[in-house]
C-alpha cells in the first residue's frame, strides 16, 4: 500500500452514475485523510482509430474529446460540492479504463470505483474495471456498493494469511479516520477451516476447533490495540461461509474491508471468492486490500 506523504485519492468517471456515486465517497475519503483527489477519465477512443475531435462544421463543443472533457468537469463539481475545501484536479488519459487506473495505482493512496460503468458491462452486479482494478492494483481499491453510512462500524474479514494482516491495517486506520469500531469477522467451516494444521487435516472436536480459529484471531489483532488505542475493536468468530458472513455484516456497517485474496480453496483464483463475493454483495462500501508482493 502507498503512504507516501500528499499521494492523491484516485477515483475513476465514466459519466454514469455509480461513478458520481464513487465521486462522492472518494471526497469523503479524501478529506478524512487529508489528501487531493484526482479524477481520472480512461480515453479509449484514439487506441481505437476513432475520430474525436468536433466535425468540420458540426455544432460547437462537440465531438468524444469535448463530451469526455465534460464529464471530468461535472465530477470535479461534485467532488467539491461533496467535501468543499479539498484539492480536486481531473484529468483524461488515453488508454482503457482498467489499465489507465492500474497506472495510477503505485502512487495512490486508495481507488475509488463504482460498482458497475457504461457499456457492454453495465448488466454485471459489479463491473469488469472494478474486478480488474481490485485484481491488479498497488494500493486499496474502495467500491461504491450498497448504501452510504455515517454511522455502523468497519468490518473486516480475517482468515490468518498475510493478506488479511494488510486488510486489517488499512480496516483500523479507516476506524480511526471515522471515530467507529472495528469489528473483525472470521468465519470457518467444520471441520477445519484452512488454517494451522493444513498440511494434515484433523477432526476437531467443535470446542476444540472453536479454539483454534479463535486464536487465529486473535493472532490476526496482535498490536492493533497498542496502536490505535482510540479504536474500540470487536472480535467475532462465525461457523459459516466468509462470503454470507460478511454480507451479513456488512447491513450495518460503514465499509466493509477484505484482502485480495485468502487461505485454502479460494487463495487459487484471480481475486479470490470472498473477495470477488463481498464485492457483489456488500450493503455497504467495499474495499478490497493486496498485500504487497
Amino acid at each position: 500500500m502507498n503512504s507516501a506523504n500528499g499521494a492523491a485519492v484516485v477515483v475513476g468517471v465514466d459519466g454514469s452514475e455509480p461513478a458520481l456515486r464513487a465521486v462522492r465517497l472518494a471526497a469523503a475519503e479524501a478529506a478524512r485523510r487529508h489528501r487531493p483527489l484526482r479524477v481520472v477519465h480512461g480515453f479509449i477512443w484514439p487506441l481505437l482509430r476513432v475520430p474525436v475531435a468536433a466535425p468540420t462544421g458540426g455544432p460547437a463543443g462537440g465531438g468524444l474529446r469535448h463530451q469526455a472533457e465534460e464529464l471530468v468537469a461535472a465530477a470535479v463539481a461534485e467532488a467539491e460540492r461533496a467535501a468543499p475545501g479539498i484539492r480536486v484536479s481531473g484529468e483524461i488519459i488515453d488508454g482503457e479504463a482498467a489499465a489507465v487506473l492500474l497506472g495510477e495505482s503505485p502512487t495512490a493512496t486508495v481507488i475509488v470505483l463504482g460498482d458497475r460503468g457504461l457499456g457492454g458491462f453495465a448488466t454485471l452486479v459489479v463491473g469488469s474495471v472494478a474486478i480488474q482494478v481490485a485484481a491488479y492494483a498497488d494500493c486499496p481499491v474502495l467500491v461504491a456498493r450498497g448504501a452510504p453510512r455515517a454511522t455502523g462500524p468497519v468490518v473486516v474479514g480475517v482468515d490468518g494469511s498475510a493478506l488479511s494482516r494488510a486488510a486489517v491495517e488499512f480496516a483500523v486506520e479507516e476506524a480511526a479516520l471515522r471515530g467507529t469500531r472495528l469489528h473483525a469477522v472470521h468465519a470457518y467451516t467444520h471441520p477445519h477451516s484452512g488454517g494451522p494444521g493444513d498440511m494434515q487435516p484433523l477432526v476437531y472436536e467443535e470446542n476444540q476447533l472453536r479454539g483454534e480459529e479463535d486464536r487465529i484471531l486473535a493472532e490476526s489483532l496482535t498490536g492493533v490495540a497498542e496502536r490505535y488505542p482510540e479504536v474500540p475493536v470487536t472480535r467475532e468468530v462465525v461457523h459459516g461461509r466468509p462470503v454470507a458472513v460478511l454480507t451479513e455484516a456488512s447491513r450495518t456497517a460503514q465499509l466493509v474491508v477484505v484482502g485480495g485474496q485468502g487461505r485454502g480453496e479460494l487463495s487459487g483464483l484471480l481475486l479470490g471468492s470472498v473477495s470477488q463475493g463481498v464485492l457483489h454483495h456488500a450493503d455497504c462500501p467495499a474495499v478490497v486490500v493486496r498485500a504487497a508482493d
